[in-house]
């Protein structure tokens, strides 16, 4: 894992090392950069940076950037190729020769033989520039979905100054070249309200993109174009096999995928929340450690934290799986000093922190003091159905018969009537059901649109002042949701929803979250269920496997129960978050009073201030659940004052 910068401009190494100093954090065991001669009458240059995080061949020969032998090709590159030992076979079989034992090395010989057609011969998760001397090409890619991140930056040529584009692993190195304007894009703010992130290529920062998952950017002569080079197909559902046969196809590619994720030449471990998915890896990775111990890091909550959330305690669970596995087990209790980390996970994220930001950092940064890698169970909800919200679509579907001018007003009277944010053992169920009948009254994608919304439409008239009203009059939040939807309008209602995630949520709020939080402790993450070949194994299978009756991620559960103790794999699903709920009643209350006061909201423009004010008491009050939008609206106060002011 590494972090990659490079720019296409006049004496771009002028502006390399301030790109590469600010994504330190990604790689401590090297640095370099690279300048071509200039590539136009303009003068300009390409300069592709890299920091380096060793993992494979931790020698010096895996010194980045990385020439091609006959310096035709310059390539800078973050991440893992798991299938590089099978890929350096088959180009040595084309007459190539190979110098280190790197799967850089392997990723720079696959690109000067395939070119672009490289990518979906690449099992991993990366992202990677490529400078071709010969062409005076750049080429762009980022990985299947989207695991490491990307951006860029471009800014035609307008008169007799020249065009710029400037592209890096976190959106900070852009901005240290002080050659972008820092301006707030209000369309992303659109819809980083409605579902607390910004989908692809939107970000907060006018003109700075984000190169979508799967996707390939060429730039040459002036002119972008972007390629999209893989994408998921449920168009070969296969009907005709047992439900048997399908629990060996889980537990045969879970193992194989697990196994190649495995690679590396550093120590590496596991994070164990005690689900049936973080718990699935270890019971994996044991089969694969010639006997040594796994080690496994877990976050556990205070009692007390506890009492407004609906988030139930990982540490009895994980203390029993890995009595049952027996690794070497470490157990983190969640005290942060909360005011003071949110500016920091603020400024490491690019963006606004989510609540998952605190535990995914606080338990990397306990993990990377004795590893460099860890597997995540991350992506099992994506693929096999796991989210409370894939239920109650099935659920809702059944009012569905119901007059939908009786439906809505039916649902709508019952949310009114439920409180959102009182403690007490009813906190989790009569939250819940207020947001279930908030969206269940709707249409089939209107109904997953609104489970995934915090601020709705309406909600945002009155929350918006009126120069943003009339900025954001024209913008539609679930543009980029309903081309998704659209794409798979054929294949099943389940599978439609998780297509939808996979290109939206998963990438754009779970993904980024874990990768910047991980590298601002200097550690990598691994997602096996996101491996291709387990997506593509799960988009085969009938999706009343994944969700069958009640029951979520139904053919995993009943594959693992082969390695897991039955109470834990059907346990109760919990999320991976913090409780914000409580913090905000107490560590975090202060920060809120001033950060957002009536002075700091009229200062900044974009709300009304009595409107925030109503959020706040009403969330204080029990009488709504609005703590996610509260927590939303702290930290985008953070994110300006860091990022804007």
């Amino acid at each position: 894992m590494c972090g990659i910068a490079g720019l296409i401009a006049l004496n771009p190494d002028r502006e390399i090392g301030a790109m590469l100093s600010t994504i330190e954090h990604r790689g401590r065991d090297d640095e370099g950069a690279w300048t071509s001669e200039a590539i136009d009458d303009a003068g300009r240059r390409a300069c592709l940076g890299h920091r380096r995080l060793a993992i494979i061949d931790t020698s010096s020969a895996g010194h980045q950037p990385m020439l091609s032998a006959d310096g035709r090709y310059v390539l800078t590159f973050g991440g893992e190729i798991y299938n590089y030992r099978e890929l350096r076979s088959e180009l040595q079989s084309k007459g190539h020769v190979f110098q280190t034992e790197t799967d850089t090395e392997v990723l720079l010989t696959a690109f000067a033989e395939w070119g672009k057609e490289c990518l979906p011969r690449l099992n991993g998760m990366f992202h990677f520039a490529v400078w071709d001397n010969n062409e005076r090409k750049l080429t762009l890619a980022r990985d299947h979905v989207g695991i490491k991140p990307l951006y860029y930056f471009y800014e035609p040529a307008a008169g007799v100054k020249p065009g710029l584009l400037i592209f890096a692993s976190e959106v900070k190195a852009i901005l240290a070249t002080g050659l972008v304007e820092r301006t707030l894009d209000t369309e992303a703010l659109n819809q980083f309200l409605t579902f607390l992130w910004a989908p692809d290529p939107n970000t907060l920062f006018r003109g700075i993109k984000t190169l979508p998952p799967a996707h390939v950017l060429t730039f040459q002569q002036d002119q972008i174009k972007i390629d999209e080079w893989w994408d998921v197909s449920f168009d070969e559902v296969d009907e005709g096999r047992s439900e048997a046969w399908w629990q060996d196809r889980v537990l045969e590619t879970l193992d194989e995928v697990v196994n190649l994720e495995m690679v590396a030449d550093v120590p590496l471990g596991s994070f164990l929340s005690g689900g049936i998915d973080s718990s699935g890896i270890v019971a994996m990775m044991k089969r694969h450690s010639d006997g040594r111990r796994v080690s496994t890091y877990t976050v556990g909550i205070e009692s007390e934290d506890l009492r407004y959330d609906i988030i139930p305690d990982d540490v009895e669970w994980a203390r029993r799986v890995n009595k049952h596995l027996d690794t070497d087990y470490h157990e983190i209790m969640l005290q942060p000093a909360v005011a003071e980390l949110l500016p920091k996970l603020v400024y490491h994220m690019d963006e606004p922190a989510i609540d998952m930001a605190i535990p995914s950092y606080l338990v990397s940064q306990a993990a990377r003091e004795t590893l460099r890698v860890m597997l995540s169970g991350m992506g099992g909800d994506e693929v096999f159905a796991g989210y409370p919200r894939q239920l109650a679509m099935k659920i809702a579907g059944a009012f569905d018969p119901v007059p939908g001018m009786l439906r809505r007003p039916l649902m709508k009277t019952i949310e009114r009537t439920l409180p959102g944010g009182l403690p007490g053992r009813l906190t989790a169920p009569l939250r819940n059901a207020k947001k279930f009948a908030r969206s269940a009254g709707l249409d089939f994608e209107e109904r997953y649109l609104g489970y995934g919304t915090y601020f709705t439409d309406e909600a945002k008239q009155r929350l918006y002042s009126d120069d943003m009203r009339a900025s954001t009059r024209e913008f539609d939040a679930y543009a980029a949701h309903r081309r998704y939807f659209a794409r798979v309008k054929n294949a099943a209602p389940l599978n439609r929803l998780l297509y939808v995630d996979l290109k939206t949520f998963l990438p754009c709020l779970n993904l980024i979250t874990t990768d910047k939080t991980s590298m601002a402790a200097n550690l990598e993450v691994r997602v096996p269920f996101l491996n291709r070949r387990m997506i593509e194994l799960t988009a085969r299978m009938p999706p009343e496997l994944k969700l069958r009756g009640f029951k979520r991620k139904y053919i995993l559960k009943r594959a693992l129960e082969k390695f897991l103790p039955h109470d834990v794999v059907w346990r109760k699903k919990a999320g991976f978050g913090a409780p914000i709920r409580s913090w905000l009643r107490g560590p975090l209350r202060p920060m809120v009073d001033d950060l957002l006061s009536e002075e700091t909201i009229n200062r900044r423009g974009l709300f009304r201030p009595a409107e925030v004010r109503r959020i706040i008491d009403a969330n204080l009050s029990g009488r709504e659940d609005y703590n996610l939008q509260v927590f939303q609206l702290l930290n985008l106060e953070l994110w300006q004052r860091h990022f804007m002011d």
